[in-house]
């Protein structure tokens, strides 16, 4: 079959980056094929072909434009909330949000299957948690400052336990299908690391 005009155009690219995204969130990224994506989109795979020429290119994609856009959350809670607790509370709703939509952290799912995937992706995956890392720290580093946050530790070793914290919990709450749990560990685990500084 030959390839309709409208089948290279971007938003059939972003519709299949939709679409991807939303398979590896449920099934991992070893879990589907271009046959998946394409027969959603009613495209042929040769089309699909013509976006992403490998899977590898495909993965690349979804991790650029998926820290692209938790980069500009991040900016968004920066920009609306000036307090370090409530920046932190702000990071862990992220991960809830996507909990309620059934859904996990991309890099997460793909951080579990980090030794299958390319190099370009796993160099992409960890990029994504060493930039999330970065922000809490300075996060962390805020709060000190401004005295309302106390740590037992460095804030780059707080700020790593946080992601990883996180990510674990989301793992956890997932089978039981519940938000509260994962809400309920994001709060113990921020607090025992970031706690309030004594007025």
């Amino acid at each position: 079959m030959a390839r309709r005009a409208n089948d290279s155009g971007p938003e059939t690219r972003e519709r299949a980056l939709d679409i991807a995204e939303e398979l590896v969130q449920r099934r991992g990224f070893n879990g589907f094929s271009y046959a998946d994506i394409a027969g959603r989109l009613g495209i042929t795979t040769a089309s699909l072909h013509y976006h992403f020429p490998g899977k590898a290119e495909l993965g690349r994609s979804l991790i650029q434009r998926y820290a692209e856009r938790f980069a500009a959350r991040l900016a968004e809670i920066e920009a609306a909330i000036p307090g370090a607790r409530d920046r932190l509370e702000a990071y862990a709703n992220l991960y809830a949000a996507l909990l309620r939509e059934g859904r996990f952290c991309l890099c997460g799912v793909l951080a579990a299957e980090y030794e299958t995937l390319p190099a370009p992706m796993q160099e992409a995956v960890t990029a994504f948690f060493d930039q999330n890392e970065a922000w809490l720290t300075q996060v962390l580093e805020a709060g000190l400052a401004e005295g309302t946050l106390q740590l037992s530790g460095p804030a780059a070793a707080a700020a790593r336990t946080i992601v990883s914290g996180l990510e674990g919990a989301m793992l956890v709450a997932r089978p039981y299908g519940e938000v509260e749990r994962f809400k309920a560990a994001a709060v113990q685990l921020l607090e025992s690391l970031a706690r309030a500084a004594p007025v």
